[in-house]
């Protein structure tokens, strides 16, 4: 017993170790000096602010000059003996970033939590839902470390997915309900549905809601033709992943998605090339039946995460494919789990061509009409970003996620709203994190140039800047990213994670070379 306990206390000896070579602190207080403040509650910038820290929780926002002005030294919060400062004049100050859709992994791409936390972290993310992935006892023990610091990583919601552990598929109601029952007293955060029979997702959605739980779903093609999102949300649902379930809920015309008569929803290629016709075959933008759906999703208080990014590459797969962060930061295991193959998910490059990718972006415009205009009605729309699938890298996707947002019509401040506080209100958790107010947690993303005027620098890559002396440069990048009060190193994070991948290529002898070249 006691060696037991001395190997348990070497192990997190060893993680806490590990983690301060990328942080610091939390310290009894901490004030960050001079920033500029972009809130996720929709106001416009404001600053120089101090924000003062104590542990985990803000103390105290205040506004402490005016641009251009000096400031007066009188007017600044007083740093106790032992506290720590961070000079950020010049920089901007945001709350810590929500991934509403984000797996920690998986064995298929060889890519284990420390991997997938750093690049998080390095990107501003402090808060990450995992809708479904290596079991809950999984998820949990990686939140329970979260929580407690001793590891680098984001705050964690577990949502497990629905049948997971049971012994054979759930078939009657009252298995559901029970399972749902089991997942709740285990710990988890929710439930990520796929669709179920109706009276099966009846039963558990119901049930769940009762225990005060919440809900995502990706409304699979196998059971979307007999319960689609407004199904689910009338039963009790609280949020929708990607698209799927919304057009067929939209259908005027058709019960069913337009197949073709050889279709194999097994072959990936068939799966996504004609889920690119499926938003055009739903009701007409603004027509009755559209404006309808709309109101009761938006009187259910309904939650919209689209995943954009996801989907990107089926629109422009050149883009996703060529993305510059692959060569430093993408995984050879990973790499190799994108290239065209009819056994991984989401690896349809079977002959991916023109006409596929136009119809992509005619479903991307209708749908990002749908989600534009539901946020403008008020509804709820959240920034996800489901990487490890389809050419989109933990963190690098995120903030493709918020370019999207924003080509989908969205205010840059309405970006940051959905990536910071409507993730925070979707998961229950407003009155901790969402915004930069007094008695939060401590969760913030310090950058030193605007990702208002610019998304992209928001990227750990930077993004691309001609000086007034003819100078090609990068900017950007997060520069800090602090999560319950502790100061994350988002470059060093980031540099750990390219180690990471040079020392798996030098042992591979991998070059990354792209599809059809030897």
């Amino acid at each position: 017993m006691r060696t037991t306990i001395l190997l348990f206390a070497l192990l997190i000896s060893s993680a806490i170790s590990a983690q301060s070579n990328f942080s610091e602190g939390p310290y009894d207080q901490l004030i960050i000096r001079g920033a500029t403040l972009i809130n996720g509650n929709g106001a416009p910038p404001i600053g120089p602010v101090d924000i003062v820290i104590e542990g985990n929780t803000i103390a105290r926002v205040q506004v402490v000059g005016y641009p251009g002005v000096a400031i007066n030294p009188d007017r600044r919060p007083q740093l106790q003996a032992g506290g720590k400062e961070i000079d950020a004049s010049g920089m901007y100050v945001l709350p810590g970033f929500v991934d509403m859709h984000g797996h920690i992994g998986g064995t298929s791409q060889g890519a284990e939590p420390d991997y997938v936390f750093k690049l998080w972290m390095s990107h501003g993310i402090t808060t990450v839902r995992e809708p479904s992935g290596r079991g809950v006892d999984f998820t949990l023990d990686l939140k329970k470390k979260s929580a407690a610091n001793s590891i680098v990583a984001p705050r964690i919601l577990a949502y497990t997915g629905f049948g997971q552990g049971h012994d054979g598929p759930i078939s009657t109601p009252e298995q559901a309900r029970e399972w749902v029952r089991e997942n709740a007293r285990k710990g988890a955060d929710g439930i990520k549905f796929f669709g179920a029979p109706p009276e099966i997702m009846q039963a558990a959605l119901e049930e769940n809601k009762k225990l005060g739980l919440r809900s995502a779903c990706h409304h699979a093609q196998m059971d979307v033709a007999r319960w689609n999102v407004l199904n689910s949300a009338r039963a009790g649902l609280t949020s929708m992943e990607h698209w799927y379930g919304l057009p067929e809920a939209l259908f005027e015309d058709r019960t069913v998605q337009d197949y073709p008569l050889d279709y194999n929803y097994a072959n990936e290629q068939h799966r996504f090339e004609q889920a690119g016709n499926l938003w055009q075959q739903a009701a007409d933008p603004y027509s009755e039946h559209w404006n309808a759906v709309m109101k009761e999703l938006l009187d259910l208080d309904f939650t919209l995460d689209p995943t954009f990014n996801i989907y990107e590459a089926s629109r422009d797969l050149h883009r996703a494919r060529r993305a510059e962060w692959h060569e430093d930061y993408t995984l050879p295991s990973l790499w190799r789990f994108y290239a065209p193959s009819k056994v991984s998910h989401g690896s349809y490059w079977h002959y991916w061509g023109t006409e596929q990718e136009v119809a992509w972006k005619e479903n991307y415009r209708l749908w990002m009409t749908f989600i534009n205009e539901y946020k403008n009605r008020g509804g709820r729309v959240t920034a996800g970003s489901d990487s490890g699938f389809i050419y989109q890298l933990y963190g690098f996707a995120y903030v493709r996620e918020l370019e999207l947002l924003r080509e989908a019509g969205f205010h840059p401040l309405e970006v940051i709203r959905a990536a910071t506080f409507n993730g925070a209100e979707a998961l229950g958790m407003s009155d901790k994190i969402g915004t930069v107010a007094v008695g939060k947690l401590a969760d913030l993303v310090l950058v030193g140039e605007n990702p208002l005027e610019n998304l992209k620098v928001l990227y750990g890559t930077g993004a691309i800047k001609l000086t007034e002396d003819n100078e090609v440069v990068r900017v950007g990048g997060v520069r800090y990213t602090i999560k319950d009060g502790i100061i994350y190193d988002a470059p060093a994070l980031l540099a750990d994670v390219k180690r990471q991948v040079d020392e798996a290529k030098a042992r591979e002898n991998f070059q990354l070379k792209q599809p059809g070249k030897e």
